[in-house]
């Protein structure tokens, strides 16, 4: 079952009153098949808990250790994952299609 957005935003909500780092990771552009549609989040704290959906399988393993990156940085960052991709093998969309995610830093 996937959280719904307000679940999402109030996890990030309370992790941060808890002090802990978090980043927000959303959906902002896909191309042919894609498991989660332009919106879908996911929120991750810096122990690497996470709520949410931006795909699922290792695609969100990747989206995780990034947002940890991102918590730790301050930087935004902008990922791509897909067939095409250079980690296709690694961290490819079974699907056939493309998505971008853009991960942020809340504070």
């Amino acid at each position: 079952m996937l959280a719904r957005d307000e679940d999402i935003l109030k996890a990030a909500e309370d992790w941060r009153r808890d002090g802990k780092g978090v980043a927000l990771a959303t959906v902002v552009e896909t191309w042919g098949s894609a498991p989660r549609p332009v919106g879908s989040n996911l929120v991750i704290d810096e122990e690497g808990n996470f709520l949410g959906s931006v795909s699922g399988g290792c695609v969100e393993g990747a989206v995780v250790t990034e947002a940890i990156d991102v918590i730790e940085s301050g930087k935004s960052k902008m990922l791509e994952f897909g067939v095409a991709d250079e980690t296709a093998w690694k961290v490819g969309l079974s699907c056939g299609g493309t998505i971008r995610v853009l991960v942020e830093k809340v504070d």
